[in-house]
């Protein structure tokens, strides 16, 4: 699959664990906006020369770090996966927060994405084509998909220990709902137009997770 953004040469041991050397500007200048591209166009609709145009840079610059258009995309996806596990983890370590404003602060990457005109997740974005992905490809955002109903299955299975949410079926179900329903809106609401749908998502599961109020103690 050739070297996904990052040679032997770049390669930094610490201990005994390798660790990427950091990429040059370049470089990431290059992830930032195939990030974009594949979020706005797919990942089949944007090219080296794409970005070598909006860049001013020569397209072996580009075939530099990063050897062919898989390696390209399997850097974007893993550091766009690394950017959402590591907030998610600082998210779920917070024991002082409700299990509420854990998943409020896990929506918020959506309403930022729909606050755009036509940005939608990544990994989303690709699972529109994703037969006609290389395996690498494919792996990845299936392993993206799954992390994320995991984490939601967890913080789920939390607030409902600590009587924040009632749910009609099983947290791991639950998550799927959550999960798909965010996806599903992002879409949609890029089709349509429609600025209220991943708002209007939102409240909905918000209510459905919602847990009655505990009733007052008679005087």
């Amino acid at each position: 699959m050739g070297k996904a953004g990052t040679s032997s040469s770049e390669v930094v041991r610490r201990g005994t664990k390798p660790v990427p050397a950091p990429r040059s500007e370049t470089a990431e200048k290059i992830l930032d906006l195939a990030e974009t591209l594949i979020q706005t166009r797919g990942c089949s609709a944007f090219s080296y020369q794409d970005i070598a145009d909006a860049l001013k840079i020569r397209k072996a610059s580009i075939h530099y770090h990063f050897e062919s258009k898989t390696d390209l995309v399997i850097a974007v996806i893993d550091r766009y996966t690394e950017r959402f596990e590591k907030a998610l983890d600082e998210i779920a370590r917070d024991d002082t927060a409700s299990s509420a404003a854990m998943l409020e602060h896990y929506t918020a990457p959506y309403a930022a994405f729909a606050a755009t005109p036509d940005r939608v997740c990544l990994c989303g974005a690709l699972s529109g084509e994703i037969l006609a992905l290389p395996t690498a490809l494919r792996e990845r955002v299936a392993r993206f998909f799954r992390s994320h109903q995991r984490w939601l299955e967890r913080i789920l299975t939390r607030g409902v220990a600590r009587g924040e949410f009632r749910l009609s079926e099983s947290a791991a179900k639950t998550a799927r709902l959550i999960f798909g329903a965010l996806q599903g809106a992002l879409l949609v609401q890029r089709t349509t137009g429609d600025s209220a749908q991943l708002k209007d998502v939102i409240s909905a599961l918000k209510s459905q997770l919602r847990a009655p109020p505990k009733p007052s103690r008679p005087g």
